[in-house]
């Protein structure tokens, strides 16, 4: 019980969170052309965010250990908040700037929760470090049914309800909300363990260079996120001038990516035995 309770107080911060992320990818590019952006425009404002989140993620980690992981999972509520609210303006430096709080709002979520949770799961509460698993497992589930719902929702907001395509960035802001008030109500701050930037850094492209498996892993999941960040630009102005309803798409592309997740799980389980080459 116990355990449950614990694990009840992580998805009461982090799902909502998760729901107003997911929330913001339908109608992203539709908004910009909405705004009469053109494409050239709108690809240096997918760049900011993309490059924001690079540059962040390298010292979101050592950021989230000194300001504590509570605090930083209070602050990507109200960064990523902001970044919603820019969606409104229509001036271009203004959305710019929105893209990088996103990139940066994209970095503590996924790096502070998850660090808080592993600690207070170990130090705090010393449960066993098998149950880990466990509640990431579950998180990754609930994950994948919040992004293919999150679809039907920016379709309903945007599409039926006639809100036009910013409106699933200001349903984002009450979910954002309510997963701050929640760390803030119900979670004890933990910090990590002061260590120098430029050590981690250091470290870091020592373990690179060092094993040749460790870099061709590297090198293969760059090249292949460089793709997916292709397809996420692109996908849109593809298929909307075919009056696809987007939201619906997004949803479709989520239960094939969870699809896809259950077969590898089936392919490697005990049944097939089945073992990546």
């Amino acid at each position: 019980p116990a355990f449950r309770r614990f694990q009840r107080g992580y998805y009461r911060v982090y799902l909502p969170a998760l729901a107003a992320d997911w929330l913001q990818g339908p109608y992203l590019y539709k908004l910009y052309q909405h705004y009469r952006f053109l494409e050239e425009q709108i690809a240096i404002l997918y760049v900011c965010g993309f490059a924001s989140s690079v540059l962040f993620g390298l010292v979101s980690s050592s950021l989230v250990d000194r300001l504590g992981r509570k605090k930083s999972c209070v602050l990507f509520s109200l960064t990523y908040s902001i970044c919603c609210l820019a969606k409104l303006s229509r001036d271009y430096l203004v959305l710019a700037a929105g893209r990088v709080l996103g990139g940066l709002s994209t970095a503590l979520l996924f790096s502070a929760f998850e660090a808080w949770y592993v600690h207070e799961h170990v130090e705090r509460y010393d449960f066993p470090t098998e149950w880990i698993a466990v509640t990431f497992s579950r998180a990754a589930f609930w994950n994948n049914v919040i992004a293919v719902g999150a679809g039907g929702a920016a379709d309903l907001f945007t599409e039926w309800l006639g809100l036009g395509p910013v409106a699933p960035f200001m349903v984002s802001i009450p979910l954002l909300v309510l997963s701050g008030v929640f760390a803030v109500k119900n979670w004890d701050e933990n910090y990590g363990k002061k260590r120098a930037f430029s050590k981690t850094c250091g470290d870091g492209l020592k373990c690179l260079l060092s094993d040749r498996r460790v870099l061709l892993l590297g090198t293969i999941q760059a090249l292949f996120e460089s793709v997916v960040y292709i397809f996420i630009f692109l996908w849109t102005p593809v298929l909307d001038p075919h009056g696809a309803p987007l939201g619906i798409v997004f949803s479709s592309f989520m239960a094939a990516s969870t699809l896809g997740s259950s077969l590898y799980r089936l392919a490697v389980s005990k049944s097939y035995r089945l073992q990546p080459v």
